[in-house]
């Protein structure tokens, strides 16, 4: 069977109540490309029905391979199925890499405000430019997915990976909607682990900024000092000049515990990587090798 043009690719958590409706729009949006595809879903540990419904969606459509593009798609329907012929006709311009900003985003003020605000910092930092990193509606060539599969790191955020490696990445607009149903599973908790993923984990930046900023303290510690020294031999000694020093004296405590979290952060990863232990474990994989046969082959992966 000859590879399709396209793999979707859709993660699942917990979405047994809006993939009825992804499976109703999703389909008939990439059967309107005109061009072989696949969808790959991937059950990322549901407890609800996620998991049923999905194997029978696959007994109605179990065709599989390995596509020439890749697209991402959250299951939530935030992002319309709609939109990925889009995607493709910017990629068919001859780009490797199409990232999307979402229009009219259907999110809170606090949220989209926030959100600005990180893809600055993250952008000064990183020097990764993602106007809209949450939108996970992404294309993706092969040699780029290829390049993003030889990587063994062990945290990582997709879509700034594969920018790293794109010679000609694009934006564009696409629509955006409210849920379809069920809530968010992004926390403010992992919205902060995300960043710090994308800090952390593509710069060096904030090892070398923790760096000169203790330099810089230290000799202002070490100017004031000597200038206490001189005072107290000029005036004599001040009672209140204590308060004085414990405020600084906490102060240089609270820049030194972060500095050391900061540092435990990479050091963290790097005993992370250095273990090399499988990020997940693939209970099952619903394949048919051979389009003919009616019976689903099912591996099991210990």
């Amino acid at each position: 069977m000859a590879a399709p043009k396209v793999s979707v690719v859709v993660p699942v958590y917990n979405e047994e109540a809006v993939l009825p409706a992804l499976f109703a729009r999703l389909y008939p949006a990439l059967d309107a490309l005109g061009e072989s595809y696949e969808v790959i879903f991937v059950n990322d540990g549901s407890s609800d029905r996620s998991a049923a419904l999905l194997r029978g969606q696959f007994e109605l459509r179990s065709e599989a391979t390995r596509g020439e593009r890749v697209v991402t798609l959250d299951a939530d329907l935030q992002n319309p199925p709609e939109e990925i012929a889009k995607l493709l006709a910017k990629m068919d311009e001859g780009y490797d890499y199409v990232g999307s900003v979402r229009r009219a985003r259907q999110d809170t003020a606090f949220r989209r405000s926030a959100s600005r605000m990180m893809n600055a910092l993250r952008e000064r930092i990183t020097h990764i430019r993602m106007t809209d990193q949450g939108c996970m509606l992404r294309a993706y060539s092969h040699d780029i997915v290829a390049a993003i599969n030889r990587c063994h790191e062990v945290n990582t955020f997709i879509p700034a990976l594969a920018y790293t490696f794109a010679q000609r990445p694009a934006e564009i607009e696409v629509a955006h909607e409210e849920r379809a149903a069920g809530d968010s599973k992004y926390s403010l908790y992992s919205l902060v682990r995300l960043n710090f993923d994308l800090v952390t984990g593509f710069s060096a930046m904030p090892l070398q900024l923790f760096s000169l900023s203790g330099i810089a303290i230290a000799l202002l510690s070490l100017t004031f000092v000597i200038f206490l020294a001189i005072r107290r031999v000029v005036v004599g000694p001040e009672a209140e000049g204590v308060f004085t020093l414990f405020g600084i004296a906490f102060f240089l405590i609270g820049i030194t515990l972060f500095g050391i979290g900061l540092l435990g952060e990479y050091v963290g990863r790097i005993y992370e990587q250095v273990r090399q232990r499988p990020r997940y474990l693939v209970q099952a994989v619903l394949e048919r090798n051979d389009p003919v046969s009616a019976a689903p082959k099912q591996r099991q992966i210990s």
